[in-house]
């Protein structure tokens, strides 16, 4: 029997968005597969609440909700997630919109070896996982069920390791979770580097962070940040070098040696093929 994904989505306004959000995983994801958990970070926006409540009662998915009392930030609503669960756990942002297979394909990813403790999907905005153009915010595609096809049935996935998961949409092996801890709030505050540091954590500790090469997750996001997740010249960047002070190198060597050029073009490929025929 298949040990079903905790996934945990943090929530903060952003109503459109989340909207899609909750329509996608309704859509895609197999209910003998997961258990949702929404946190609610107090939103504001008195739309939020009556939308999560209604999402409940009519969503075969049976989402549990949890809202936070006050505002704790990204990283607390995170870890209280984390708190909650008992499985693999998935951290997946409400800005994103999941595709036909995707939780499948990242399971197979995290099962490929015993030593992942992340997985990563391609997507239009995930920084070193951005497809088609590394490193960039490409458009949110009106065909992304193509891409996701183009993407799955591109070749044999190779599930490259990466230097750090991307925490748009991140699944994370429970072992690892266990061992190494949850994110570091007292360091990184209300967010960002808090999942560089997770990751580069578990590497410490013998774990990989790979890439599901052959899921797509497509990802809105704010763009008000700069890549990797960090503010630019921000605190919790300069935190984040005094724990790892060659963090920055291996980011850029792995940028300049661009291993998964080659991942990306055959996928383009099939997706141009798919798209003519659907067209």
């Amino acid at each position: 029997m298949i040990r079903p994904i905790d996934i945990v989505v943090p929530v903060y306004n952003a109503r459109e968005l989340l909207q899609r959000c909750l329509a996608a995983l309704d859509r895609h994801t197999p209910v003998e597969q997961a258990r949702i958990l929404i946190v609610d970070d107090a939103s504001p926006d008195p739309a939020i609440a009556p939308l999560l409540a209604s999402w409940a009662r009519t969503s075969p998915l049976r989402p549990r909700i949890l809202v936070n009392a006050e505002n704790l930030g990204f990283v607390g609503s995170v870890n209280r997630g984390f708190a909650e669960t008992e499985s693999d756990v998935l951290l997946l942002n409400a800005d994103t919109e999941v595709t036909p297979g995707w939780l499948a394909h990242l399971r197979e990813a995290l099962h490929s070896d015993e030593r992942v403790a992340t997985v990563t999907p391609f997507s239009n905005n995930a920084e070193i996982c951005s497809w088609p153009l590394f490193c960039q915010v490409n458009p949110v595609p009106a065909d992304a069920e193509i891409v996701a096809a183009a993407l799955a049935s591109a070749g044999p996935s190779s599930y490259p390791e990466l230097p750090t998961a991307v925490g748009f949409c991140m699944l994370i092996r429970r072992e690892t979770l266990d061992q190494i801890g949850d994110f570091d709030q007292a360091t990184f505050g209300r967010g960002y580097g808090e999942e560089n540091d997770f990751c580069l954590r578990a590497a410490g500790h013998g774990w990989r962070n790979i890439l599901a090469d052959h899921c797509y997750v497509v990802h809105a996001g704010g763009g008000s940040f700069a890549p990797l997740g960090l503010k630019p010249g921000g605190d919790n960047l300069q935190r984040l070098l005094a724990r790892y002070p060659g963090y920055n190198d291996a980011v850029a060597q792995f940028i300049a040696a661009d291993p998964l050029a080659p991942l990306r073009e055959r996928a383009l490929l099939r997706y141009r093929a798919l798209a003519a025929m659907s067209g």
